[in-house]
């Protein structure tokens, strides 16, 4: 007579869950908090799995993807004014004074406020630096300056803002992002209203009608001529 076979406990396969369980994400925020240096507040009690196989991607430090000569900054500018500014210095519609005395002004001003904080002592001594390392260089005059602020006001280009202190026309020239500058035309507008010919909107001055011609029959210009 032979004996039945002992019986054999048999466990049923423990189905796996739909989503994600419970334990299972407290040991993800677990793990990404001890890469970040971070702890996770909500620890649940009990019996911890390590995760095996798991790696994490970091992306490095974000940096800007600007790389600008010198250590003041960069600005915005309007590629039109860039090019407006180059064609009327050409057509002598605003002098050399004029043109260095707002892109000295342009570099100078605070980041996000539009603002540059000069006197006009102040921007003839900063024009004057590579001046006067050069013997026998003309040096521009405070006099000149204050002219040419006078002009550079007229054609809506800075503004006086207080003393000591000058406001770009910020669709032309801006050191900040967008945001800070719907601020400063938000100021702007408050201050002088919304016109046409209010500061801000206004960019003169005006072109002259008077035809600039240049006579190339009298003599043969040479390369080096017509490159300027």
């Amino acid at each position: 007579m032979t004996s039945d076979p002992p019986e054999v406990e048999y466990h049923r396969p423990r189905a796996l869950p739909a989503e994600p369980s419970a334990l299972a994400f407290g040991d993800i925020l677990t793990v990404l908090g001890q890469q970040l240096g971070e702890t996770v507040e909500d620890q649940q009690k009990g019996r911890r799995r390590k995760l095996k196989g798991v790696s994490f991607e970091y992306d490095h430090e974000p940096r800007t993807v600007h790389d600008m000569a010198g250590d003041a900054g960069y600005s915005i500018t309007s590629n039109w004014f860039v090019q407006r500014l180059a064609q009327l210095a050409i057509a002598k519609q605003v002098t050399k004074s004029e043109m260095c005395v707002f892109l000295y002004v342009a570099g100078g001003q605070m980041r996000g406020t539009g603002i540059a904080h000069f006197t006009q002592q102040e921007i003839t001594n900063g024009l004057n630096v590579e001046a006067r390392r050069v013997k026998g260089a003309t040096q521009i005059s405070r006099s000149t300056v204050t002219r040419a602020i006078k002009a550079l006001c007229e054609y809506g280009w800075l503004e006086r803002h207080g003393n000591g202190a000058i406001r770009l026309n910020v669709r032309l020239w801006f050191n900040g992002n967008s945001s800070a500058q719907q601020d400063v035309l938000a100021d702007i507008q408050k201050d002088h209203g919304d016109t046409p010919q209010s500061f801000g909107n206004y960019i003169g001055p005006v072109p002259q009608q008077e035809q600039l011609t240049m006579n190339f029959e009298d003599e043969e210009l040479s390369p080096q001529e017509r490159a300027g």
